[in-house]
């Protein structure tokens, strides 16, 4: 028996919760972390996972309440995409070579989503998450042409009456044409197909969609609907949903995140002023709303906190989001204080109340998927860990440059 990964493992996870479990504060003197030995241990975690998964066809997506591996997928669910990402994370943190193999293994079962009819908004996620971060990382030309198949894919869902991507094809018959917040970052994979290919068309799509998105999905409090219902033939706004959180009117947790992470790169690749305030406002508006530890209650509003579960993936969204915005804004204010904000969810989120260990094969315990629904409720999801991912190797990076 190899005792090495255990022990390694044991030790890691040890100084972690004893840096993390200390009493957190905004200032940057003040939170001691490293991201590198976090990324240590989630790449034990992915290497010993992936030692027990037998399809390529297979992508995990959850893992049930006491149980140790996760639930799968297939390559159609919008979640498909994650899994490779997280591998990709993982290579790039350790360079180690079997993990290359791996993620190139799991993003070529993605590679049919771009050149299928789009059914959904969620190319992005599918493709960027896996492809993207191969490209990324390895230059591979054949990613490039993939991607940019998908992006023209995605960009069959545009609707020029209403300036915007129809998210749902499937709801139409509920939701009429439908934007929803999730799709704001699916728009990268068009920022970067428009600066990398030929169609020139994906950027004003992208940004129109955005504009379109801030414009009627944003609440005057600066909380977010989660999904804007149009009339398909004449672009008028017919009203907002929160279809996964408490109410209409409520401000669900990662809908508030996708937000701030989605209008901080559409500044980033538009440099539009209004996009950068928007991501702004709605960052503020989160951190004024959230509880001491930094981690949100699935949905701000409901009226059953502080007995309500957490989203942890939420969390993770927003970690990177602030991350994002910190390297945008000029005023040396708010780069400090996005950045410290990001640091502390990181830093909460790699505590033992967050951080899976040996419970399961998951990076993070307590994400909420659709709450409503009662799906994936308090349970590991595979976007939670990839977001994580993304957010350590963007502060091991920066970390890297202090």
């Amino acid at each position: 028996m190899n005792f090495t990964k255990p022990i390694l493992f044991a030790a890691i996870f040890l100084i972690i919760a004893c840096q993390t479990n200390k009493k957190q504060t905004h200032s940057t003197e003040s939170i001691k972390f490293s991201a590198d030995q976090v990324l240590d241990l989630n790449v034990i975690k992915t290497k010993s996972t992936l030692e027990k998964l037998s399809s390529y066809d297979s992508l995990p997506r959850n893992i049930d309440k006491g149980e140790k591996g996760w639930n799968f997928v297939g390559v159609k669910d919008w979640c498909s995409g994650f899994w490779p990402g997280v591998v990709w994370y993982a290579y790039e943190t350790s360079g180690d070579v079997y993990l290359k193999e791996q993620a190139e293994k799991f993003t070529n079962t993605i590679k049919p989503i771009a050149y299928t009819s789009a059914d959904n908004h969620d190319i992005g996620f599918m493709v960027y998450c896996s492809y993207g971060n191969g490209y990324r990382i390895t230059g591979n030309e054949s990613y490039k042409e993939i991607m940019l198949a998908a992006a023209d894919t995605l960009a069959t869902l545009y609707n020029p009456k209403v300036g915007s991507i129809l998210s749902w094809p499937s709801q139409v018959h509920k939701f009429r044409h439908n934007t929803i917040v999730d799709n704001m970052m699916n728009l990268e994979l068009l920022f970067w197909a428009a600066k990398n290919g030929e169609n020139k068309e994906l950027y004003t799509i992208a940004k129109n969609h955005a504009a379109v998105t801030m414009k009627y999905l944003i609440r005057e409090d600066n909380s977010m609907f989660h999904v804007g219902s149009f009339n398909e033939e004449t672009g008028e706004f017919l009203q907002g949903y929160t279809h996964q959180g408490y109410a209409n009117e409520s401000m669900w947790a990662r809908g508030q995140t996708w937000g701030i992470y989605g209008f901080s790169i559409a500044y980033r690749e538009t440099e539009a002023q209004e996009f950068l305030d928007t991501a702004i406002k709605l960052a503020e508006h989160y951190i004024k709303r959230l509880p001491e530890d930094g981690i949100p209650f699935w949905d701000f509003d409901d009226p059953k906190i502080p007995n309500s579960p957490r989203d942890a993936s939420a969390a993770a969204v927003a970690a990177c989001g602030m991350l994002e915005l910190s390297g945008l804004v000029k005023d040396p204010i708010l780069k400090e204080k996005y950045y410290n904000a990001a640091l502390s969810y990181i830093k909460e989120l790699s505590s033992n109340n967050y951080l899976s260990g040996d419970t399961n094969q998951a990076l993070l315990l307590h994400s909420t998927g659709h709450y409503p629904n009662n799906s994936e409720v308090d349970v590991p999801i595979i976007y939670a860990d990839y977001y994580y991912m993304e957010a350590l190797v963007r502060l091991k990076k920066l970390q890297g440059l202090e």
